[in-house]
């Protein structure tokens, strides 16, 4: 995910009702529970607070809303404290893990994952930032990865029946579409995170561990592959080759009307339609393309693991929130309610009725993360991949380019000893 270092702002009790003692419970223990703002809708909160309650007796949720804005301070100063007011149960980034976990601040809930929770069904790009070696400390909770939004109306009318399948079909419509003033595909020449799956497609990486040392690897054969299918769709729009997809937002440009297809999560396309409604109707999603027909491509995996702090003094209530999160039940709920994608393929049946959050459990299913290291967090300081895409979209030597960024994330990569 996207690193979001923003300060916290801790919004507390008027989620749930009850957080404090009532009469007739002194005996209930409360459980604090850290989640990220809008990660839940309060009305879906409130009733898993009072199915929970329900079904734990002994036991109140005191659920904490907080800003993405300074979460790994306040979540690092936590996990070193301890205060009798500090969280039991804390949703972080999925890409965040490695960076609680460094230090053996988390509980170890391999066991729990094992025996109770089905890790074996788990979405890879959500369950594999989550551990270390072989113990699991973050258990998945929700995901969202990045689809297809493309407009139907421009397809048919460029003769297109329906969504492109393979890499090959995807490039030889998105020629077709591009033509008569309209973007085949508008792809920013620094949207790293979509660069990340052409690679992971092709069998490279962005980095890798060897020798327990991280290196970058742009430059491996694999790498590079992904790299020319980046420029090769890139080039069949008017993207600009020297900024991501936030710059401008890519809603707005879509909304233009003038785009058939960008890469985004599904969400975005009620952003767009806000912009443009007469784009209701018209817009439809479908996952990005494999290499072959059988097999979405792969797709960076965002989304937030839950982790339960060492210092916790109720290891046993912690993990009970946990399971009841993330197990079949609430997990499909939230998914539905929020429009994600279900922290197990096995559940991916469940949002079938929905055409975005279907393309994004499809993609899901092959879903990857940035490497596991809590170093990466050096790496998008000061994105050398970033520039590297900029230079080869311009016309640099791809190889020579890949290079010189591989040494840039090594030396990001590299622990501190200082």
């Amino acid at each position: 995910m996207r690193r979001r270092l923003l300060a916290l702002l801790c919004v507390t009790g008027s989620l749930v009702s009850g957080c404090g003692v009532l009469p007739g419970d002194q005996e209930r223990k409360t459980v604090t529970v850290w989640l990220m703002k809008d990660s839940a809708s309060k009305e879906f909160l409130r009733r898993f607070t009072e199915d929970f309650e329900r079904d734990h007796e002994d036991l109140r949720l005191d659920i904490r809303i907080q800003e993405w804005t300074g979460i790994v301070e306040k979540v690092r100063a936590a996990l070193r404290t301890g205060s009798a007011d500090g969280p039991d149960v804390i949703e972080v980034g999925n890409t965040q893990v490695p960076l609680y976990a460094d230090g053996g601040r988390l509980v170890d809930l391999t066991l729990e994952s094992m025996r109770d929770w089905g890790k074996d069904a788990w979405l890879p790009g959500l369950a594999e930032p989550g551990k270390d070696g072989n113990k699991q400390y973050g258990i998945p909770w929700y995901a969202a990865n990045r689809v297809v939004i493309y407009r139907k109306d421009l397809f048919e009318q460029a003769g297109i029946a329906r969504p492109p399948r393979t890499r090959d079909d995807w490039l030889a419509a998105t020629e077709k579409l591009n033509s008569g003033g309209t973007q085949g595909i508008y792809l920013a020449g620094q949207d790293w995170y979509t660069l990340s799956g052409f690679i992971w497609d092709e069998g490279g990486d962005l980095a890798q561990e060897k020798d327990h040392t991280w290196q970058g690897t742009l430059d491996t054969p694999a790498a590079l592959r992904g790299m020319e299918f980046y420029r090769r769709l890139q080039a069949l729009g008017a993207g600009p080759t020297d900024a991501d997809e936030e710059h401008p937002p890519q809603a707005g440009v879509f909304a233009g009307g003038k785009v058939a297809q960008i890469i985004a999560v599904p969400g975005l396309a009620q952003a767009i339609v806000r912009q443009n409604p007469d784009l209701k109707g018209r817009i439809g999603f479908f996952p990005v393309p494999g290499r072959t027909a059988g097999r979405p491509g792969a797709v960076f995996t965002g989304g937030s693991d839950l982790v339960v702090p060492r210092n916790t003094d109720d290891q046993f209530a912690a993990t009970a929130v946990v399971g009841a999160l993330t197990g079949a039940k609430w997990d499909t709920e939230l998914a539905r309610t929020m429009n994600y994608v279900p922290n197990k393929t096995t559940l991916a049946d469940a949002v079938a009725g929905e055409e975005g959050v279907a393309a994004m459990a499809a993609g899901a299913a092959h879903g990857r993360a940035t490497p596991h290291t809590p170093q990466w967090a050096d790496v998008e300081a000061d994105n050398p991949i970033k520039d590297y895409m900029t230079r080869v979209l311009n016309g640099a030597d791809p190889a020579a380019e890949a290079r010189r960024a591989s040494r840039k994330i090594t030396e990001a990569l590299a622990p501190d000893v200082g």
